[in-house]
């Protein structure tokens, strides 16, 4: 079983959801005991002063603990010995001089044969373990040699990944001959499952059955990622003391965390014990600097392996682990390849479009393919964009919400939604699995896989993997948490569970490709802002022009204008008897296209004002500004016996002078466009989220609805002047005063059915930010709504 093997540290979380409880056992790279079949000692360099040595010295040695303690190393081994050493302690590297066969005095003068490894602990204190040699020579490198030479022609010969890891334990077990050797492989949620084995057939098999999370906790995958070969000879041994149990330098327990002799925890060896297992052997695999598995050999009954031996299955453990490694990222070179050229054409589309998104999702291939999803969504700007089979878009607004408050890295993905935001499980059909990358604070990219339910075979149930316990000599009182133990379930029975809520897994590669993606739109989206920047700046600039051209040519035309039209109107007076009737009627038609000319230029000029006269907006009750309009045209509102009504308006941020010219436009045109009844208008206001809704509704002659954006464009009529008066701007003007409140405004008609005027006004009136470059970027990356 495999699940012993990972209690090489207690729990000191249950999981995530669970109130933190510190466990009687202390953290086990700190115990102060060691297995009983070799010697430990802590030594002060350089003197080499022994400081902690195991309990144990006096059966291996004949010595007591007492009688080294505060001696030096000199008291143990011979000076020709110690010379080599401390020459070798010297190195650049220990491993230059693990092991090293040393000959150990005992009591008289009988010697023993060790093999000694060094290591300096995290304290920096030397760290010296010595082990009952087999024999008095190392192992020859040829032997080594040949011992990897014979796999790897093995290896040659074979294709498939399962093949290479089943020829891992084959050797293993061959060179060890342990009962069983397995190849256990961490997944990519943390639990894992046994890849490949090798046993006697009289043992049941563990091939393929799956371990929890729990099993390895992430301090015990950090031991193993630290400390790659761990031997437990003997699981019935009775652990030995250090002594003394803290070190006299550093008043602490010496730090053991690479210690080959390091005694198990007490949870461990009961693993083991319900298990049925005497000896254990585990090798880690590491993969980019990562546990990326383990080689667990179990033995029914105690067995010992030498440390050159167990150096030996791990060089051939690694030799073999790196063609693994190879065979694994061939397998993904094709797959990565093909998202490669998917990205490119992705990266493409989007640099040929307007707007990038269009790019990702209206060519082949598109976004889907480049994760392998479903469906996916691009949020962007409070908008979406949906491809393929997608949760709706009321609930992707809470899921995006839910991700802004919750994840901060530049990816994020999950094979089980559902477990960590709950309200997913009611599209769990299309949604299971996401894979999200954020553009900016408020947009984003989502990937959709659709649940997939399997069947996973558990060794034992894995929600009961362990349960806890009170000391039976201590106070049970359920509130004294101190006395609490972790006791390993006692059944490893196969144990069948149906996994729902989940969909396949995200490949690593496929992850990469997102944030090669993710890249790539924030290069285009920061491209796209510059060019509306200058856009925007050249825009700014022309506009600023063409205003300062507008005012000063309507100013000083008005002069000229006044010239011809005095001295028309002087000539009629003083000459009307000498000029025949047709002189006559030309010199009217002068002054008539005079005055023309003259109310055109004053047109012009309130059209120029309209942007600069909106530096400031103030809060003012929109009802002055109407009845200052309706005061202007009292006389024609009386002439035409007009009847205006008017609901309370509301009080806002705006300009009250270009608001009393709104109201003064739309009411004057309502007034000029009536029909033959007495003209009716109501003026009225309605609140909606995030603006008023103002209508200004009459009992006119109606406009056609195929001219209602027209209307309001500049100089733009749709009766002749013989019909109705007027130069076409003051639909225009009104238009014009709304984009400077930052509203919309529109007209719904039929003809000889009445017209009403819609406009809108911001709540909190205008944003008074200019529309500059700083204003277009901000809005591409969503900041500056």
């Amino acid at each position: 079983m495999v699940r012993e093997l990972h209690r090489e540290l207690p729990l000191e979380n249950i999981n995530e959801n669970t109130q933190v409880i510190q466990l009687k056992e202390a953290p086990i790279h700190t115990f102060s005991q060691i297995q009983p079949h070799g010697v430990l000692f802590v030594l002060q360099e350089p003197e080499l002063k022994i400081l902690q040595v195991s309990s144990n010295v006096y059966t291996q040695f004949g010595v007591t603990a007492e009688t080294l303690l505060q001696g030096t190393l000199d008291d143990v081994i011979d000076s020709f010995q110690l010379e080599q050493i401390r020459l070798g302690l010297n190195a650049e590297s220990l491993d230059y001089i693990n092991p090293t066969k040393i000959w150990v005095r005992k009591k008289g003068d009988d010697y023993a044969v060790f093999d000694a490894i060094f290591h300096r602990n995290s304290e920096g204190f030397l760290v010296l373990e010595l082990e009952p040699a087999i024999s008095q020579e190392n192992i020859a490198f040829l032997s080594f040699y040949h011992l990897a030479r014979t796999s790897i022609n093995q290896l040659e010969s074979t294709t498939n990944l399962r093949d290479f890891c089943k020829i891992i334990v084959q050797e293993v077990r061959k060179i060890t001959g342990f009962d069983r050797v397995m190849l256990y492989k961490f997944d990519h949620d943390g639990h894992g499952s046994v890849v490949a084995e090798e046993k006697l057939a009289d043992l049941e098999p563990y091939l393929g059955l799956h371990y929890p999370e729990s099993d390895i906790p992430k301090p015990a995958r950090k031991l193993f990622a630290s400390n790659w070969i761990r031997l437990i000879p003997n699981t019935h041994a009775e652990a030995v003391e250090i002594i003394p149990a803290e070190n006299p330098l550093s008043n602490s327990p010496a730090n053991l965390t690479n210690s080959i002799l390091r005694s198990p925890s007490p949870c461990h060896i009961e693993y083991l014990h319900n298990m049925g297992v005497g000896a254990s052997l585990t090798i880690s695999l590491i993969k980019e600097g990562k546990l990326w598995g383990l080689i667990a050999c179990h033995h029914q009954t105690p067995k010992y392996i030498s440390y050159e031996l167990r150096k030996a299955c791990e060089f051939l453990g690694r030799v073999i682990f790196s063609e693994i490694s190879a065979r694994e990222e061939t397998e993904d070179f094709d797959y990565r390849m093909q998202l490669n050229h998917i990205q490119s054409r992705l990266v493409e589309y989007m640099s040929q479009e307007e707007n990038f998104i269009d790019g990702l999702v209206k060519n082949q291939p598109n976004l889907l393919d480049l994760a392998n999803a479903q469906g996916a969504a691009v949020c962007f700007g409070g908008s979406y964009t949906l491809i393929g089979e997608t949760p709706k878009e009321e609930d992707l607004n809470f899921l995006v919400q839910w991700l802004k408050n919750n994840v901060d890295e530049e990816v994020f993905y999950t094979n089980c939604l559902p477990s960590l935001y709950p309200d997913a499980e009611k599209y769990k059909n299309i949604a299971s699995g996401l894979l999200a990358i954020p553009i900016s604070k408020r947009n984003y990219v989502l990937w959709f896989r659709q649940e997939v339910i399997q069947t996973v075979n558990w060794g034992g149930d894995p929600n009961n993997a362990f349960e806890f316990t009170y000391d039976a000599k201590q106070d049970s009182s359920q509130s004294n948490l101190k006395n609490l133990r972790l006791r390993p379930r006692k059944s490893f029975e196969l144990w069948k569970e149906t996994v729902r809520l989940t969909s396949l897994p995200w490949q690593s590669v496929e992850i990469k490709a997102a944030l090669e993606l993710r890249k790539a739109i924030v290069n285009i989206v920061l491209r796209q802002a510059d060019e509306l920047a200058q856009l925007a700046h050249d825009l700014e600039l022309s506009n600023a022009e063409l205003k300062k051209f507008a005012y000063v040519a309507s100013h000083d035309l008005q002069e000229p204008l006044n010239q011809v039209a005095n001295y028309v109107q002087l000539l009629e007076m003083r000459y009307s008897q000498a000029l025949d009737e047709d002189a006559s009627e030309f010199i009217n038609y002068a002054v008539e296209g005079v005055s023309l000319m003259q109310t055109l230029i004053d047109d012009v000029l309130a059209y120029s004002k309209v942007d600069m006269q909106a530096a400031e907006f103030q809060l003012i009750d929109a009802n002055t500004p109407l009845e200052r309009a309706l005061t202007n045209l009292r006389q024609r509102i009386a002439e035409t016996k007009a009847t205006i009504t008017h609901d309370e308006l509301p009080t806002l941020m705006a300009d009250s002078t270009q608001l009393m010219q709104l109201f003064l436009n739309l009411i004057g045109n309502a007034i000029k466009f009536r029909s033959h009844q007495p003209p009716k208008i109501h003026i009225a206001a309605t609140r909606l989220e995030d603006e008023w809704l103002f209508s200004v509704t009459d009992n006119g002659i109606g406009i056609d609805p195929k001219f209602s954006d027209r209307i309001f464009v500049i100089f733009q009529r749709l009766h002749t002047r013989d019909e109705y008066q007027g130069t076409g701007m003051g639909l225009a003007i009104c238009k014009k005063i709304i984009e400077c409140h930052r509203g919309r405004i529109w007209v719904e008609s039929q003809v000889g059915e009445g017209a009403t005027f819609y406009f809108t006004l911001p709540v909190g009136g205008r944003d008074r930010e200019r529309r500059n470059g700083r204003k277009a970027q901000n809005n591409l990356f969503g900041r500056g709504q």
